[in-house]
């Protein structure tokens, strides 16, 4: 086994990050304050928490049931793994890999089933419908789902059998489409979580465990990121390790594929994600404002697409310039948002059409869309073009919230990053010598 224990210096090692009573209690008002100002709830009805409470007993013969019924595929054989953020709360999505003896690639999206125990009708249900979202502030979490479901019991925890929605999609070795989608519910077993970090670590090592799958699934990812650049999607993030990409890319070629059974096969309304795109004259505004900057030229070739040309001109510009050149099109991206219907596509992925499925513990959207390819057909007593402007106005919310603490944090003297990574511990009595204060940076996302 590798070792993974905290490097030196790491956020794992450093502890959490220190703060007084009284801090304390000024970081508590200015939630509270938050809260109200955004409706956001901070605690669940004792209805969700009975509901919560029965739907979370013995979770293993239920498990077992549904695995001797075979109402689900049984994935548990498969290598598989979650790789999430060091602070990481709830794990929405593993994934496993393989390569074919022609040379095409297997991928495996295992989403936690969340409709399982979550379904229309249920005051946890409803209770969701209505956050919307999970808030994710610097130390502090605001659940859609009861925690004792989110945390535990959905979440593809490392070494326990979990009920899932698997997309399995077997993708051409040259062109790098896919050949085949298979949409089913199953019970995996994830073998490892793993930080961003630690799959890094996993890369390097040869002798690690973990070490092929890893590598295999990074040779997908790769071309598919690479693919997506070509084909004009927009990639504000050019320099991202290989952990993250291998997320990114397959988490998007599940909801591709998702979406396209969606729209494409089945003919059905869900909740479709849709980016507008700038006007022409605010992508000239953008482009002008990038091209004036020190150090920084957009490629000629590239002037036609403003996707391509932002893209070409990332990879070539000096670091010191990477954020004002995403700021200088984060100004003029509009917001994406939900609809029931997704004409107009998603303009910075360039995806004619877009949904999201991949992370239902957090996002209403995911949720919905998990009823709807399961079922075939809206819940009943959801208007879901009302719905989708709903989620849309609480995402909103929970982004200007985050934005707002954590620019108080750093009002405060404390690095929101360090306070996510770290979290908080609250010292009685503490010498000031012994408490953390440095401000950070803020860099936040504006459309994706």
């Amino acid at each position: 086994m590798t070792d993974d224990s905290p490097k030196p210096g790491s956020a794992e090692a450093q502890g959490p990050v220190r703060i007084d009573e009284e801090l304390d209690r000024h970081l508590q008002n200015k939630r509270e304050e938050l809260f109200e100002e955004f409706e956001l709830r901070d605690t669940f009805p004792s209805e969700v928490i009975r509901e919560a409470d029965e739907r979370t007993t013995d979770i293993k013969a239920e498990i077992q049931s549904e695995i001797d019924e075979e109402y689900r595929t049984d994935c548990r054989d498969l290598t598989t793994c979650t790789i999430d953020p060091a602070d990481a709360q709830d794990f929405d999505d593993a994934v496993s890999i393989a390569k074919t003896d022609d040379g095409d690639y297997k991928l495996w999206v295992h989403i936690a089933d969340v409709t399982h125990y979550v379904q229309p009708g249920t005051a946890m249900w409803e209770e969701a419908l209505e956050r919307g979202n999970t808030v994710y502030l610097p130390g502090y979490t605001m659940h859609m789902l009861p925690p004792m479901l989110a945390e535990t019991v959905c979440s593809l925890v490392p070494n326990e059998d979990r009920l899932a929605h698997t997309v399995e999609m077997t993708i051409d070795g040259e062109t790098f489409a896919n050949e085949s989608i298979d949409i089913y519910k199953s019970v995996i077993h994830s073998d490892e979580r793993l930080t961003y970090a630690q799959a890094e670590d996993r890369l390097d090592d040869p002798d690690a465990d973990l070490h092929e799958e890893l590598s295999l699934v990074h040779e997908l990812a790769d071309q598919l990121h690479e693919r997506r650049k070509e084909d004009g999607s927009l990639v504000l993030n050019p320099r991202r390790d290989r952990a993250h990409t291998i997320i990114e890319e397959c988490m998007l070629k599940a909801n591709k594929a998702v979406t396209h059974e969606l729209q494409w096969v089945r003919s059905l309304e869900a909740m479709f994600r849709v980016h507008p795109q700038p006007t022409p004259d605010e992508w000239d505004e953008a482009l002008r404002e990038i091209q004036d900057l020190d150090g920084v030229s957009i490629p000629g070739s590239s002037w036609e697409d403003p996707r391509k040309a932002v893209n070409a001109t990332l990879e070539q510009a000096p670091g010191r310039q990477l954020d004002q050149i995403q700021w200088a099109v984060m100004k003029v991206m509009p917001r994406a948002k939900y609809m029931s219907d997704p004409f107009g596509g998603h303009h910075a992925l360039n995806f004619e059409v877009y949904g999201h499925f991949t992370s239902p513990i957090r996002r209403l959207s995911d949720l919905v869309n998990h009823w709807i390819i399961y079922q075939n057909e809206t819940p009943e007593g959801v208007v879901l073009a009302d719905l989708c402007d709903h989620a849309s106005k609480r995402q909103k919310a929970a982004e200007t919230c985050e934005r707002i603490y954590k620019d108080f944090l750093q009002e405060v003297g404390l690095d929101p990053d360090a306070v996510n990574n770290r979290g908080i511990e609250v010292v009685e009595d503490a010498d000031p010598e012994d408490l953390d204060r440095s401000a950070g940076e803020v860099s936040p996302e504006a459309f994706n």
